[in-house]
């Protein structure tokens, strides 16, 4: 009973752990597909396009399994997502940063590079989500 009590308990966290998971998952998987071993365009414009992929991703795994968000309206659904883009731009910013520093001008590996990055954007993500984007249902768990 303590392990079902303590999942209970926590069931947001492990759940925002999984889908960053598989965030995670799927925006290292396109842009090492794109840049590391495709080398088919800069990590710049890798980064976007995993990026973009995964906050699809993230949106809807969040909303309906982290936080157990159910907008009533149309223009409630609207503004939390763009609530959500907003603040997943903010960690897109980060995420070019980070890597500017670790590719660009120190010319670590990409992948280690982009690993320790996604750590980084994952926690800023749950912090954005739990105190800015979904406050309303998750501060009521």
């Amino acid at each position: 009973m303590k392990i079902i009590n303590l999942i209970k308990k926590y069931w947001q966290i492990f759940s925002y752990l999984l889908s960053g998971g598989l965030t995670t998952l799927i925006n290292l998987l396109v842009f090492n597909y794109l840049y590391t071993w495709q080398h088919l365009i800069g990590y710049q414009l890798a980064t976007f396009i995993a990026w973009l992929l995964s906050v699809i991703f993230a949106y809807v795994t969040n909303k309906l399994y982290v936080f157990d968000s159910h907008q009533k309206t149309s223009k409630d659904v609207w503004k939390e997502a763009g609530s959500f883009f907003f603040w997943r731009i903010l960690s897109l910013l980060m995420d070019f940063a980070i890597l500017k520093v670790g590719i660009g001008i120190m010319h670590k590996n990409a992948f280690w590079v982009k690993l320790i990055d996604n750590v980084i954007v994952v926690i800023a993500n749950y912090l954005f989500s739990k105190i800015f984007i979904f406050k309303s249902k998750s501060s009521n768990k």
